[in-house]
């Protein structure tokens, strides 16, 4: 997806215009249209609020019709159908691509559960979710009454839009639809940082294959040169950091029985605001640790 500047998109011609911002909304260009009468924008929030508002003001038949524009998620036919390029990158950001067979079992039924119910595809933003959250958030909204379904699948189309304008258009302004998640190191046997720890986050999956999100060392101030997860929503779910302290106070001459006492520590906590910053530092000394959720 190449980028455009909002600048652009206020001098451009109409046709252009609704061209580039087609697909913010699944299929749906008269949402583009619609915002292109209210031009210029004097940023990307004020032009996300005038598409937003063109949803918010439409006739429940053509807000039942952006609903079905949506497909279904983790559905292998649909797939080789070909999905649009956008939908097809955010199924694949959260794993959807690669189901074990329990997975795939475990969408396919909750899909076909959902669509008998309600006539129309479950749909969420997957890239704020984990294969394990989305499954329980459909069984938390199979419950709702369809008037509630349709607010909801409308309001999560709102949450996948923002996020493909912001991949989509420069501007001075950014949209809210990002978190970050950090950690850092502190050696209270020596009273500093600790640098040189290596660490991997791992996402945690119930039903199929735990997925190692990124590996890292820490540098002389105890961080990670970049966040773990950064410039995109932290996806609500479940996750491990896994410390090698082992050898990082071996490397240091500290006295270490054999085997060391603490050779990895695995801390292991929940993600529940896609857009929250989570700092999951690490005291540690050879014989005892804490952690706490900072800021």
């Amino acid at each position: 997806m190449s980028q455009v500047s909002l600048s652009d998109l206020n001098i451009c011609s109409k046709g252009d215009f609704v061209a580039a911002l087609a697909n913010i909304f699944e299929h749906s260009p008269w949402i583009a249209e619609q915002a292109a009468s209210f031009r210029p924008f004097a940023g990307v929030v004020q032009l996300f609020d005038a598409m937003k508002a063109a949803v918010d003001h439409a006739s429940p038949e053509l807000r039942l019709a952006l609903i079905k524009a949506h497909p279904d998620l983790a559905d292998k036919t649909q797939r080789a159908a070909g999905l649009t390029l956008e939908s097809d990158a955010e199924q694949n950001s959260a794993g959807l691509d690669r189901l074990s067979d329990a997975e795939y079992e475990a969408f396919e039924r909750v899909n076909n559960a959902y669509r008998a119910k309600f006539g129309f595809p479950y749909i969420v933003c997957v890239r704020r979710q984990t294969k394990d959250s989305i499954l329980r958030d459909f069984a938390r909204r199979l419950p709702n009454d369809a008037i509630a379904e349709m607010q909801r699948s409308i309001e999560e189309i709102c949450r996948i839009a923002a996020l493909r304008l912001d991949l989509l258009v420069t501007s001075n302004d950014r949209l809210k639809v990002h978190g970050r998640l950090s950690t850092h190191v502190l050696d209270n046997h020596s009273g500093k940082p600790a640098a040189g720890v290596e660490l991997e986050l791992i996402e945690l999956s119930e039903l199929g294959v735990n997925r190692v999100v990124t590996r890292a060392t820490t540098n002389s101030d105890g961080r990670t040169d970049a966040p773990l997860i950064g410039g995109r929503p932290v996806p609500i779910g479940r996750y491990e950091l896994r410390f090698s302290v082992g050898k990082y106070f071996a490397a240091r001459g500290v006295p270490l029985s054999d085997p060391p006492f603490l050779e990895e520590i695995p801390l292991r906590f929940s993600v529940s605001e896609a857009e929250g910053h989570y700092h999951v530092p690490l005291l540690v000394t050879p014989w005892s640790y804490t952690t706490y959720r900072g800021s």
